[in-house]
């Protein structure tokens, strides 16, 4: 749950309004590494069937428990809301997810997280658990060579930071090329209440129906918080 800044009143946290969805999925898994969340969200949930929630890693869990049970073969179908704190999500659970044909996914693009612990005006700072992170989550160094590009100064060519659209329109590719996504839309830039990006919300999916309705809803958030 959060507290809305304009009323001051609390309002359902995704989870809860995920269950209030009609018509219903016939099965929600949720994952969270927050303990106190999962105990706050069992308590709300109570012991309906329908319902797993799973306290531990998702990088693990939806590999091994969750995308298992939505086979093709099976004739079954998923929706996958993927939203890490940050750069905490690896890339195996993309590509899986793309490969297996039969899951929607929507995926928050962590840009702050890069921002603040990878992608800094001078690389050579940057921290190895930072560039760790950052590979874990592209699936291969091959970010490095878009997120900089050298360019000749007084001093020799210097790494120059791209902008961070270069690096979302590059993922998308990727989603596409690598992961296996057959539908990707443009994702619309998140943002703050002063106007700054914190998120791209990617969408992928086996089917052009998937993509529809995706452009439909994300539509409305392409300009939203951006100041003139």
């Amino acid at each position: 749950m959060h507290i809305s800044k304009a009323t001051r009143k609390y309002v359902l946290g995704s989870p809860l309004n995920a269950l209030l969805v009609e018509p219903p999925f016939k099965e929600y898994h949720f994952i969270d590494l927050d303990g106190r969340k999962v105990d706050l969200l069992k308590r709300r949930v109570g012991e309906r069937p329908d319902v797993h929630i799973h306290h531990g890693d998702c990088n693990g869990l939806l590999l091994k428990e969750v995308f298992p049970k939505v086979k093709y073969e099976e004739y079954r179908r998923a929706l996958c809301l993927l939203d890490p704190y940050g750069l905490h999500l690896n890339w195996e659970v993309i590509r899986a997810a793309g490969q297996m044909k039969t899951i929607d996914m929507f995926l928050n693009f962590p840009v702050m997280d890069m921002n603040r612990n990878v992608l800094w005006r001078h690389p050579e700072g940057v921290g190895e658990e930072g560039i760790s992170r950052m590979t874990a989550f592209w699936g291969d160094s091959s970010w490095r060579k878009i997120a900089y590009t050298p360019e000749p100064t007084l001093f020799g060519d210097q790494d120059v930071k791209a902008e961070i659209p270069v690096l979302a329109a590059a993922f998308r590719e990727r989603l596409e090329s690598v992961a296996g996504f057959k539908y990707v839309p443009k994702p619309p830039p998140m943002r703050n209440s002063v106007g700054a990006i914190v998120y791209y919300l990617f969408f992928g999916s086996p089917n052009p129906t998937g993509e529809k309705i995706a452009n439909h809803l994300l539509r409305k958030y392409d300009k939203r918080g951006v100041r003139q």
